[in-house]
């Protein structure tokens, strides 16, 4: 395979999907393609990015319309059949929708909407999103969402744990899990999970938000070029 090939699909109401293109494709320069909501063709793309933003205004519940969308029918196939798939903030909560990830996304339980950078230790070394980073590494990416705390029953965390299916936790600048450094309320201070197969990542943080050195912050980048040459490899 060459450079993978990504396709970051358009929701009305998504409003990270040009943060998304701008970063895979201007900042990392791998090809990369729009693919609307009412489309079924995924364009030979080989990951999906579900991006963040208001998903049909976030009516019902966030996600909820979102999962039922026609270009959703193919997202679930191609992530059964072993495609890799990217649901960040918004398109974490749509793939819990879709039952490709377990649990849910409750309010925030400072019930306020979060902005701000966060610190993220990574927990899973041996995924295709992180294999290849460095382990001492603390990722700083940005926040902002109303509904990001991850919840799930109790005989499902243990399996995620048992599984190693918490890929990043909140935590602090060196690493340290702390309830004082959970943003949301998340269950262990889960910021992102990945499926038990490991090709479906859901996380709340931005990492496209986190790849341009003007902004002066690229960790992101960290997770999508793991990725890309892991499938190279």
């Amino acid at each position: 395979m060459n450079k993978p090939k990504f396709g970051v699909v358009v929701f009305p109401g998504s409003n990270c999907d040009y943060d998304a293109f701008y970063a895979l494709r201007k900042i990392l320069n791998y090809e990369t393609n729009f693919l609307w909501h009412k489309d079924t063709d995924l364009n030979g793309s080989d990951v999906i990015i579900l991006p963040g933003g208001f998903s049909y205004g976030d009516y019902l519940r966030t996600g909820a319309i979102a999962r039922f969308s026609p270009i959703m029918n193919s997202v679930i196939e191609f992530a059964k059949k072993g495609g890799y798939v990217i649901g960040i903030c918004n398109g974490f909560q749509i793939l819990l929708e879709a039952g490709l990830l377990p649990g849910v996304l409750l309010k925030n339980n400072s019930l306020k909407f979060i902005c701000k950078d966060v610190y993220l230790s990574v927990e899973n070394y041996d995924s295709v999103f992180t294999k290849g980073i460095d382990r001492d590494k603390v990722l700083k990416i940005p926040i902002a969402h109303g509904e990001g705390n991850y919840f799930t029953d109790p005989d499902t965390l243990k399996k995620l744990e048992d599984n190693n299916q918490i890929v990043f936790r909140y935590s602090t600048k060196d690493g340290k899990i702390i309830e004082d450094v959970n943003p949301n309320g998340s269950l262990l201070n889960i910021a992102g999970i990945i499926n038990k197969e490991g090709n479906v990542l859901g996380l709340m943080p931005h990492p496209e938000r986190s790849c341009d050195p003007v902004l002066g912050k690229t960790d992101g980048s960290l997770i999508f070029n793991a990725l890309a040459n892991n499938l190279l490899n």
